[in-house]
């Protein structure tokens, strides 16, 4: 079930060295559209095994609760009440997400904003296709959207959307979400060093053994191979990067990407590539998407308001230009 926020430009470089009490699992099945790797450190085969089982329960249960591709999933069940006057019930994790989106959607100026499924699927048929929609299209299609349209009745868990033909989609957020889940899960369970990568939104907690942290490669803009002459090391957070290697459409000379400014409902013509450090997956992930569509000043202003570091990576005039905030620094090393 892929998402449409794509931020598969992580590259994972780790060792396969193995510890006299510590051993190093990697478990990966395809979920969420995607490769979802877990990978932990253990004393025992046996636990590990029956944790990642586990692990993978639970995303399957969070792709059931936020999937927009899964006709039963209860994202679509809530869309398809929109116009109802009756408050929906919802689950705690649909609950706890919305409410997730609604932080984002405030707190980045209406960049990131959940209600733009209409728009999605306008864009997802054009790519399809391969026609550019129509101007009239656009702006009837934004009509169904706006966050402002959603409430949400913490008292009684329930959701209303306001206007008939809205539908949320949360793929700017979900796979993040879903990956600080399962790094939770493993916190539960004593495992405290263990990274998950769901499709390129990657969670962490502690750093492997005898390592400094968890080393990531990220990608050069525009390229799907090419990376960036410094890594990434951390541990206990999570990043994300986003960009439009893998989905766009060219119209009149203009690369449109898959992220979509929900306030225009075209989607981002810049060159560029967002990697968000931030202290959860959901952050990240948000981030990732709000800081695709913001002035570089602003994207950077956000991204420290949330306690998170930020590197957006540009081409302008065939030159790479990198932009981030001072802490950024901090997690950068040179590659060997």
């Amino acid at each position: 079930m892929p998402y449409h926020h794509f931020t598969s430009f992580l590259l994972l470089l780790l060792s396969n060295c193995c510890f006299a009490q510590l051993q190093r699992f990697h478990f990966s099945q395809p979920k969420m559209g995607s490769p979802f790797n877990i990978i932990f450190y253990a004393n025992d085969s046996a636990h590990a095994n029956t944790l990642a089982e586990q692990c993978f329960q639970l995303v399957d249960s969070c792709n059931a609760i936020f999937s927009d591709y899964l006709p039963s999933s209860e994202l679509n069940q809530l869309s398809a009440t929109a116009g109802n006057s009756t408050p929906v019930a919802v689950s705690p994790a649909m609950l706890d997400i919305l409410l997730r989106s609604k932080e984002a959607y405030q707190k980045s100026g209406g960049t990131f904003d959940i209600t733009i499924g209409p728009l999605v699927k306008l864009w997802r048929q054009a790519r399809k296709n391969n026609t550019f929609p129509e101007d009239s299209a656009i702006q009837k299609t934004l009509l169904l959207t706006g966050f402002n349209k959603v409430r949400i009745d913490t008292t009684i868990k329930a959701v209303l959307l306001a206007q008939r033909g809205m539908q949320l989609d949360l793929g700017g957020i979900a796979k993040g979400y879903t990956a600080q889940q399962v790094i939770d899960l493993l916190k539960e369970n004593g495992i405290t060093q263990a990274l998950v990568d769901a499709g390129g939104d990657i969670a962490t907690s502690g750093a492997p053994p005898f390592a400094r942290g968890w080393t990531i490669g990220i990608n050069v803009p525009e390229t799907k191979e090419d990376l960036l002459s410094r890594n990434i090391i951390l541990h206990n957070m999570a990043v994300v990067t986003s960009g439009d290697v893998y989905q766009y459409m060219e119209h009149n000379g203009k690369k449109y990407s898959h992220i979509t400014d929900p306030r225009t409902g075209y989607g981002v013509i810049s060159q560029r590539n967002v990697t968000v450090i931030a202290p959860d997956g959901a952050t990240a992930d948000w981030l990732a998407t709000a800081c695709s569509i913001l002035p570089v000043s602003e994207a950077k202003k956000l991204a420290t308001t949330m306690h998170a570091q930020l590197l957006i990576a540009t081409i302008e005039k065939g030159k790479i230009l990198l932009y981030f905030t001072k802490g950024f620094l901090n997690y950068l090393h040179t590659a060997n």
